[in-house]
């Protein structure tokens, strides 16, 4: 037996089988809320993932005036909208987005230290 009849082992593809249907990983069917820490204590809440039919802006003016912070909202190229919090209201935001039925629990996913 010679050196060429051996297996030259190939480079492995781990996403190969992920079809264009399934890319993104079901990243849009959940709303992401994180913490950004700016300086010192200070923090921002984000809000990310919302369906598009949603009034961002009347759903930002019932978050502010529920726990009395500021806010506003972002438009990202990649993200697309995003409402910014002052403040950690991470729980907060959660339980107001489930209360009002614009998210279920299990499609909330919340990240951040």
């Amino acid at each position: 037996m010679s050196d060429l009849d051996t297996q030259i082992p190939t480079t492995f593809d781990p996403f190969a089988d992920a079809s264009s249907e399934d890319s993104g990983a079901g990243t849009k069917e959940y709303v992401h809320i994180r913490i950004q820490q700016r300086n010192g204590r200070k923090s921002l809440t984000t809000v990310q993932g919302l369906k598009k039919e949603f009034s961002y802006n009347k759903i930002l003016k019932d978050l502010k005036k529920e726990f009395c912070c500021n806010g506003t909202v972002v438009q990202d190229p990649e993200l697309g909208q995003v409402i910014q919090l002052q403040g950690d209201q991470r729980k907060n935001v959660s339980t107001f987005l489930v209360q009002a039925g614009i998210v279920k629990k299990e499609h909330i996913k919340i990240h951040g230290f």
